[in-house]
């Protein structure tokens, strides 16, 4: 998938959609990953690499290892840090206020509860734009509330990794990131320990786990049926066996910050 910092129409998504083939890669460790994930970047150009997947497959998690191998080890002629940036889709949740507005709150992370073109913009803006910071918002899950203005993207970066769970969805509001994306990789977890970290989740971040579950079990699972129909979109799936080995050090390096 190519980049373009023009707007999208119809023929570009059909394009790129042929391009893609009949499946997506697969690999078998992080390592050769951040390779992979370097090798986006040519001739200085700025790539972005979206990392997609169901609720609870270890999106962000790929994203956070990905950003610790990559930061200090940057294409030659890239500053160290700031080569490698991070704009999660997240941060375009509505807030909760405004779900309760649209009547949406319900079935809040499904598709029309994000932002879907405030997040495309930002995307479009990130390419094109690179001689100021960018900035990009985060999600305060204990409000319930988007926070702008979070995350730098500084003019140095030339790598942007972006997550979220619509990356690849065949919806005409999410249809332009496809123009803006080098690469996205699909993370594909066993469906138990998924299942059971999305509840766990859920728990931590206040609901009851009779709530937890049945939140997991519905509302996530109508959003994933729909993710799980754009597996064969990826460039790449990341597979159970290299998701469940980057959870550990993950959690070995937050006690170590605690």
């Amino acid at each position: 998938m190519v980049a373009s910092t023009n707007t999208t129409t119809g023929s570009d998504v059909d394009t790129l959609m042929r391009q893609r083939g009949d499946g997506a890669d697969q690999v078998t460790g992080l390592a050769e990953l951040v390779e992979r994930a370097r090798a986006l970047v040519v001739d200085g150009q700025r790539a972005v690499l979206g990392i997609t997947g169901v609720p609870g497959s270890g999106k962000s998690t790929l994203v956070e290892c990905l950003l610790d191998e990559l930061a200090p080890t940057p294409p030659a002629g890239l500053p160290a840090g700031d080569w490698v940036a991070h704009v999660p889709m997240d941060g375009f949740h509505l807030a909760e206020s405004e779900l309760d507005r649209l009547g949406r709150r319900d079935r809040q992370g499904a598709p029309d509860t994000f932002d879907s073109a405030g997040y495309v913009a930002l995307l479009r803006r990130v390419t094109a734009d690179l001689s100021e910071v960018v900035y990009a918002p985060t999600f305060d899950r204990d409000h319930g509330v988007p926070v702008a203005g979070s995350i730098p993207v500084p003019p140095a970066a030339r790598l942007i990794l972006t997550e979220g769970n619509y990356l690849l969805v065949d919806q005409e509001s999410w249809l332009p990131l496809r123009t803006m994306l080098d690469e996205v990789w699909y993370c594909e977890a066993d469906e138990d320990r998924r299942i059971e970290q999305l509840i766990l989740r859920h728990v931590v971040f206040g609901k009851s786990p009779a709530a937890a579950e049945a939140w997991a079990l519905g509302p996530d699972e109508a959003n994933a049926e729909l993710i799980r129909s754009t597996r064969d979109e990826a460039d790449l799936v990341v597979p159970d066996s290299v998701l469940v080995a980057l959870a550990p050090a993950r959690t070995v390096e937050r006690r170590r910050s605690a």
